[in-house]
């Protein structure tokens, strides 16, 4: 009895393992940018990124917190061969997009919804409202109302 016990609860833990994957955590997102200073200062003044210290170089990168323990790494490289597709974007989540909408306007930093539409919030199927705009070096970034 006591042995089908421990077989049993060996059982449920490994289906639960298997179910639960790696528990893996979203640690960062890199890019590699020409212009550091000017793209450094669009995560941190117009998208309000807390930066943070790299921990060892002293140049050629920057960090920025997004929540927790999840980061932006900015790379700086003299030359960036890569094709800006929409599809391929950092996404940020906000309940507070009408005041950040407002916060873009104050700045005049364009925004457009999914087609392209300036100034317009796409409102997906699953009630998300989103939006997108381009850093200095047009690297896109979507901001949306998902719940995590």
């Amino acid at each position: 009895m006591v042995l089908c016990f421990f077989f049993l609860q060996y059982s449920l833990k490994a289906q639960e393992e298997s179910e639960t994957g790696f528990d893996f955590k979203y640690d960062h997102y890199s890019l590699i940018v020409k212009d550091l200073e000017k793209t450094g200062k669009f995560y941190k003044n117009i998208l309000k990124l807390k930066e943070i210290p790299h921990p060892s170089a002293t140049s050629g990168f920057r960090w920025f917190v997004i929540h927790g323990n999840s980061q932006l790494h900015l790379i700086g490289k003299d030359s960036v061969p890569m094709k800006h597709n929409k599809s391929v974007h950092l996404c940020l989540a906000t309940q507070k997009l009408d005041e950040f909408i407002a916060h873009l306007e104050e700045k005049n930093v364009p925004y457009s919804d999914w087609p392209g539409k300036p100034n317009a919030v796409t409102l997906r199927a699953d009630g998300v409202r989103q939006i997108y705009v381009q850093d200095p070096e047009n690297n896109w970034v979507e901001i949306n109302t998902a719940v995590h």
